[in-house]
């Protein structure tokens, strides 16, 4: 499976919540917030526990009897059903996805503490992998990170400006790069703008629209 058809399969639901329709017909997950109608889930990632990520309304919506829950420990204990409880560091394949659970967290703010183990992810799809960063800054763990596409956040406040964002970028270099983390609460398509405009000529950059 092509970087670019894998691309074409990632849908941004807004703020941090992403679902990409695998060619198997598996539906993955990460952070379901504030979502319309999908459909029900086989994978769901939640990167931490806060409120717009770990949304206990919103995994119930999409959440079904073979639905598996991959989270930290936080997240886990709001939560019911098929759960896998991680940390940085952990491998993992479930229904023949290969997971690896990476460390996402705040280097210039406090939200996000590193020593909470919080979580970001890699998951390879027919043979794609795909970054979803969380709520983290530019921290250093991501100059080695090997992945196709990266779902990189860039509002600022809570995690990396555009700017730093950039930098991010360019310092993993996927083939392509998507911008997450605005639209709602904080952030604005500005940003993801900004985003694009700085890897102009680097890395191509998909700016989604919101489904």
């Amino acid at each position: 499976m092509s970087v670019e058809k894998i691309s074409s399969n990632i849908n941004w639901l807004g703020h941090d919540s992403i679902r990409i329709d695998a060619e198997n017909g598996a539906e993955i997950y990460f952070d379901p917030y504030q979502i319309g109608t999908n459909p029900e889930a086989d994978l769901i990632f939640i990167t931490h526990d806060h409120f717009d990520h770990c949304s206990v309304e919103d995994v119930a919506k999409i959440q079904g009897e073979k639905t598996v829950i991959i989270t930290e420990k936080d997240s886990a204990a709001k939560l019911s059903g098929d759960i896998r409880v991680v940390s940085p560091g952990d491998t993992l394949a479930i229904n023949g996805i290969n997971i690896e659970v990476v460390p996402s967290y705040n280097i210039n703010k406090d939200f996000h503490p590193k020593n909470n183990n919080w979580l970001g992810f890699i998951v390879e799809i027919d043979g794609v992998r795909i970054y979803h960063a969380g709520d983290a800054d530019f921290i250093p763990e991501m100059k080695e990170i090997n992945t196709d596409i990266a779902l990189l956040p860039v509002s600022g406040t809570y995690v990396m400006t555009a700017e730093e964002a950039i930098e991010a970028a360019l310092a993993i270099k996927p083939k392509i790069a998507i911008p997450m983390h605005y639209g709602s609460i904080v952030g604005d398509d500005s940003d993801a703008e900004k985003f694009k405009q700085g890897l102009k000529g680097k890395i191509d950059v998909r700016i989604c629209e919101k489904v």
